[in-house]
C-alpha cells in the first residue's frame, strides 16, 4: 500500500486532517509505517480517542497491510507549538 493511499484514507475520514505518512524504520520495511496527523477535530479529545479515529479510518487495512503504526495526533494549534 502506497503512502498516498494511507494518507488519502486517513485525510478522507477525519475532517480537515493532514496525513504524513513515512517508513518507521529501514528503506525496506514496508509494513513498519509513521503517521503524523493534524486535524482540528482532535481538539478536546484525548490522546486515545485520537488515535482511534485514526485506526477506525484504516479498518482492516490495519491487520492486512499495515503491521505496525507509530502514530502522533495534534491539533493545529499543538502541531503550530511543536514545530517551534
Amino acid at each position: 500500500m502506497e503512502f498516498e493511499e494511507i494518507e488519502a484514507l486517513i485525510e478522507d475520514a477525519i475532517p480537515d486532517a493532514e496525513a504524513t505518512v513515512t517508513r518507521m524504520r529501514g528503506e525496506h520495511d514496508d509494513d513498519h509505517l509513521a503517521a503524523t496527523v493534524v486535524s482540528p477535530a482532535f481538539e478536546g479529545e484525548r490522546l486515545v480517542q485520537q488515535h482511534e479515529m485514526v485506526y477506525d479510518a484504516l479498518d482492516e487495512h490495519m491487520t492486512e497491510e499495515i503491521h505496525a503504526l507509530d502514530l502522533s495526533t495534534y491539533t493545529p494549534a499543538e502541531y503550530e507549538e511543536r514545530a517551534n
